[in-house]
């Protein structure tokens, strides 16, 4: 199957002004349909040239920059920019023109029928919550936040498939700016657009972006997830624009239950004799052991309390078992299970792969280590200061998992936690 083709493909572009002073220079990059792209870096770095050269507001001084295929010098100028959405700095409103007028400026340089425009600055205002009469009003009568709304739904007003946006968002304050960050990436995601954005702030371009190009000094110096970006930044000017906090924090954020966990939990079928049981409790070292059929799906687990009270009437563990459980699946993120994990109080709980079979368990003490290395860091002469004791205690803790004091008494299926 052919590779589809980028939306906009820069091959080697550079801009120099005039004065021989270089903006950018070897830039190579693909942007394609549906990503949402977030250029950042400091000043001067080179990210606003680099998204102005796409709809040739700058032009290139060397290189080629293709928009659907396309060389761009070879569309003119004005009609290119008629196919692209832009959003500026500071709105860009027109104050003479009422928001019906400044919505459908583009529409109407196209000679769309004025039907169809009226229809379209409706459609796009009920996409932002705002009301119909609106439409009517003067950019002066709107608040801040609501003039953004409107400067975005003016970029989409001609079913632009590609949005440019330059630090739209820089002079708001914090919860309307994070309102308009809500917004643009919902619409992003619902219409299908593309989405080149520039920004100097970190956690904007983490929480909008598919892919952040990070430069410098007119250079791309990494182009990648976010969470590439905050698991292995690419060198020391990355780590530094990125943060310590981050970056100690996506240790944890993108850790799976699955790279924690212990892969070889007691467990026993329900068929085997309460014997064989007591048998492979005192070999394991365990109170407890987990329950699974033939095929190793989890359907629960005893423990010594019920093979106490029971030991004379019962014959197989299927006759005592447990089946209230809590349990996590290992794709599952720590992040989204720990916490549920540790207030809950559980010393381990089982893990299941996508077809409900056991796999391993999570141990408190697994859970605890990763918080500490989130924390403080790793720091190999940590074990120094745990006693023998403790050690001994930890290996005896994991070598089992149960969460039946947890869970529902009337329940009688496992429960994902």
């Amino acid at each position: 199957m052919p590779e589809e083709q980028p939306m906009v493909l820069f091959k080697d572009v550079e801009k120099v002004y005039r004065g021989g002073n270089v903006a950018v220079e070897h830039i190579n990059l693909e942007i394609h349909k549906g990503d949402f792209v977030c250029l950042i870096g400091t000043s001067g770095s080179g990210k606003t040239t680099t998204m102005r050269m796409i709809n040739r507001m700058l032009e290139p001084s060397g290189g080629q920059i293709l928009f659907n295929g396309k060389d761009i010098h070879k569309i003119d100028a004005v009609k290119l920019r008629r196919q692209i959405g832009y959003v500026i700095q500071n709105i860009g409103l027109m104050p003479h023109m009422t928001i019906y007028e400044n919505i459908t400026i583009v529409p109407k340089l196209l000679k769309w029928p004025e039907e169809k425009r009226r229809e379209k600055a409706k459609e796009l205002l009920d996409l932002v919550e705002l009301p119909e009469d609106y439409l009517d009003r003067y950019p002066s009568e709107l608040s801040g936040g609501q003039q953004q709304r409107i400067g975005v739904i003016r970029a989409l007003a001609a079913n632009q498939d590609l949005i440019l946006m330059d630090e739209p968002y820089g002079a708001l304050d914090p919860i309307t700016r994070e309102a308009l960050q809500e917004l643009i990436k919902n619409l992003q995601e619902k219409l299908g657009k593309t989405v080149v954005f520039v920004t100097h702030d970190m956690d904007e371009a983490l929480k909008l972006a598919t892919k952040i190009v990070v430069m410098d000094h007119g250079h791309i110096i990494q182009n990648s997830t976010p969470t590439e970006l905050l698991t292995h930044p690419a060198n020391k000017f990355v780590e530094n624009l990125v943060g310590q906090d981050r970056l100690v924090q996506a240790r944890a954020d993108v850790t799976t239950v699955e790279q924690i966990m212990l892969k070889n939990p007691a467990a026993i079928t329900p068929g085997k004799s309460l014997a064989e049981a007591i048998l492979l409790m005192r070999k394991r070292r365990v109170d407890t052991l987990l329950v699974t059929d033939d095929e190793n799906h989890l359907k629960g687990f005893i423990d010594l309390e019920s093979l106490e009270t029971r030991y004379q009437s019962a014959t197989s563990v299927g006759d005592i078992i447990k089946t209230s459980i809590f349990y996590v699946n290992k794709d599952s993120l720590l992040r989204d299970t720990a916490d549920r994990i540790l207030k809950r109080g559980l010393k381990y709980v089982p893990v299941v792969d996508h077809d409900k079979k056991l796999v391993g368990i999570v141990t408190r003490a697994a859970l605890v280590d990763v918080v500490y290395d989130t924390i403080w860091g790793d720091n190999d002469d940590k074990s120094d200061d745990i006693g023998s004791d403790q050690a001994d205690s930890d290996t005896e803790n994991t070598a089992s998992a149960t969460a039946a004091s947890e869970a529902p008494a009337n329940s009688d299926t496992p429960k994902e936690v």
